[in-house]
């Protein structure tokens, strides 16, 4: 729940809106137990601060794009500069949809399940024939790094980092495997939008959802934030490295390269030659399994190209202020 807070001018007060302050404190992040980029584990402390409730929606975005003209990554061609290995007539508008395929057991190859479609983009979030009509309390996705950027400068807030983010998501329960506490189903019930089933041929939708759900359908953390685990990854504003930085501040990362040295620039190494910035996303998304993606939990790190928007990933917001009265 969204707290008044004291002194603050009217412009902090209206960015407070629907956001939930969170007590600074001291933390073990991370996970020694999971996947190599989430250790060490290690104890970070972090300050008080406001985080939205639920992660930004089709209908708040609407209002920024309404109010700022403000073109999406998604929505412009590619310069043909940023990607010297690409073909002329691939060079389109447009972003990365999940498209279930049958047949598929190489579960390397994410190329079978992920297309680049042209006019793809967060009012068609499945392609040009689609649209968020019914969707406002969805998150929006097919949002880059710098969409989430300018949303939350218009907003006057910022991309939370990745301690923050992780803190946020743990509320309290610190060592807990998930953001409610170790077990997946609690008595059963489902906690969250994840993949129940084979992916990625099989979605049994257990959860009533078999893509984006709306932001408040499942059940708030201890903080009383909504959807921290599973529906779609968020961004956040830490560089991403290949493991933690043991015991080290978390305000920024310095990310390393395959070869191990330090770069002001991670890159993909099946693209050696494009040199693009990775940033941590955090909290799994609907298509996160246990037999594909154990990533729905607050531990868990990816690394996201920051010109890259696809249909599970979204973002919220933060405000470093002083806390409630």
């Amino acid at each position: 729940m969204s707290v008044q807070a004291a002194s603050l001018d009217r412009k902090t007060e209206r960015a407070l809106r629907n956001m939930t302050w969170v007590p600074g404190g001291t933390f073990r992040m991370g996970s020694d137990d999971h996947y190599p980029e989430e250790a060490p584990s290690h104890r970070v402390k972090v300050d008080g601060f406001w985080i939205d409730t639920t992660p930004v929606t089709n209908a708040q975005f609407k209002r920024f794009v309404k109010a700022t003209g403000h073109v999406t990554y998604a929505e412009k061609k590619p310069n043909p500069k940023h990607y010297p290995n690409a073909l002329p007539e691939m060079l389109y508008a447009g972003s990365l949809v999940f498209r279930p395929q049958e047949g598929i057991t190489n579960l390397r190859d994410w190329s079978q399940w992920w297309n680049f479609l042209k006019g793809a983009d967060w009012r068609h979030p499945y392609g040009k024939a689609s649209n968020i009509h019914g969707l406002d309390d969805h998150p929006v996705v097919h949002v880059a790094y710098s969409d989430a950027l300018a949303y939350a400068t218009w907003a006057g807030k910022e991309l939370p980092t990745e301690a923050e983010w992780e803190f946020a998501a743990r509320a309290g329960l610190d060592g807990a495997e998930y953001a409610w506490g170790d077990e997946l189903f609690p008595d059963g019930k489902q906690m969250a939008n994840t993949w129940q089933g084979n992916f990625p041929v099989e979605n049994l939708a257990l959860d009533g959802y078999e893509r984006t759900s709306p932001v408040d359908a499942f059940p708030p953390n201890a903080y009383g934030i909504h959807d921290m685990i599973g529906n779609c990854w968020e961004w956040t504003g830490d560089w991403f490295s290949s493991t933690h930085p043991a015991d080290a501040p978390k305000a920024c990362c310095i990310p390393q390269n395959p070869r191990g040295a330090p770069v002001e620039e991670s890159y993909d190494p099946r693209n050696p030659s494009a040199s693009i910035p990775r940033r941590v996303i955090k909290g799994g998304s609907h298509l996160c399994a246990p037999n594909y993606c154990r990533r729905y939990r607050p531990a868990a790190r990816h690394a996201e190209d920051i010109d890259t928007s696809t249909s599970h990933l979204s973002f919220r917001c933060v405000v470093r202020a002083p806390g409630p009265v």
